[in-house]
């Protein structure tokens, strides 16, 4: 007998997507291989008609699933002592995909979400499930990190919040984890105003918030480094080769997936750890300690801001490091001089 669904909004999504993969799953030549999607599916009782018409919505999920896939494995193949969290996560099987490249992984979505996703998958370590919202903090709480590597992936969200649910689901990573790596699929702004989801049309899931590329948003969110961004049109080249001319367009890229990096620490390198000095000025000039002036340089962020930190160690910082440290978005200019002692 087919379990019946009855589930609306944004929650609804995850059972468009989780069909979009089984469907693909089904072809002689399929770009991702999803077993576990077609089974579900196959124990749903639910319409997809809707589904079976929208084919944007369903070759934006299997470009999003290619992208993602790589992105997460080559992440885990570097790092595979990691804690993946997966906010969001409906119906999504990345976990079996990945399974023994990682050391756990927790799947977060609200408490109606889960109760579907517990009736088709069990899992109970190193696969967990927490049913919870992504800005609710203490969803954290449920989480076993003693520092290791910490990987969120947040995909097919973003684009149904409101900004400051962005910013508060961003602040919640920032404050509980000290290493964290962010995978966020965005969508722009263009797309959130003139596209719907035909699939879902019906229900209350609409797009509300996009940002055009990887670096505003860390703008927005200027305790994290931006490393990367992967337009999903790298997905669609590989479904139909034609995008490989598409992609070249200006303005065709419809969403992207952006890394984040966020450490807690002090940034080190080869020549030691600085801790920027906001309230630098003439008077307390000497404040160098035991670097002498000569060797250190002046960021000034505004007209009474400026920090000092060691020169050496400055020049030696990754251009996304000085980014995340001297926020682009603040300074005016930046200056590395040499100040001669009175």
């Amino acid at each position: 007998m087919k379990e019946k669904v009855s589930v609306t909004g944004v929650p609804e999504t995850m059972i468009q997507t989780l069909y979009a993969r089984a469907k693909e799953s089904e072809k002689d030549n399929t770009m991702i291989q999803d077993d576990m999607a077609a089974e579900i599916v196959s124990k749903l009782d639910y319409d997809f008609s809707n589904a079976d018409k929208d084919k944007a919505m369903s070759y934006g999920v299997i470009a999003r699933t290619i992208v993602l896939d790589e992105m997460v494995e080559r992440y885990l193949s570097k790092n595979p002592k990691t804690v993946v969290i997966n906010i969001a996560s409906g119906m999504d099987t990345r976990c079996y995909r990945m399974k023994g490249k990682y050391l756990r992984w927790y799947n977060v979505d609200l408490p109606e979400t889960m109760e579907i996703r517990e009736k088709f998958l069990t899992e109970n370590g190193p696969i967990y499930q927490i049913a919870k919202s992504a800005i609710d903090a203490s969803y954290t709480d449920e989480i076993v990190c003693d520092g290791e590597n910490v990987l969120v992936v947040i995909e097919g969200l973003s684009m149904y919040l409101q900004e400051k649910d962005v910013l508060q689901m961003f602040s919640i990573i920032e404050k509980n984890f000290s290493k964290v790596t962010v995978m966020i699929e965005t969508m722009s702004p263009f797309v959130v105003c003139h596209i719907k989801e035909k699939s879902i049309e019906g229900s209350n899931a609409k797009f509300t918030w996009g940002v055009k590329n990887g670096k505003l948003l860390q703008k927005l969110v200027p305790a994290f480094t931006y490393k990367e961004e992967v337009s999903l049109i790298e997905g669609m080249k590989k479904m139909m080769p034609v995008y490989r001319v598409i992609g070249k367009i200006p303005g065709t890229k419809i969403s992207q997936i952006t890394l984040l990096f966020w450490r807690k620490n002090n940034v080190t390198s080869r020549h030691g750890a600085f801790n920027p000095l906001p309230s630098y000025n003439d008077n307390n000039k000497h404040k160098a300690g035991e670097v002498p002036m000569k060797e250190r340089t002046k960021v000034i962020v505004d007209d009474t801001t400026i920090y000092e930190v060691d020169l050496a160690c400055y020049e030696s910082l990754t251009p996304e490091e000085k980014r995340k440290y001297f926020p682009p978005v603040s300074y005016t200019h930046l200056r590395a001089h040499e100040t001669k002692a009175n």
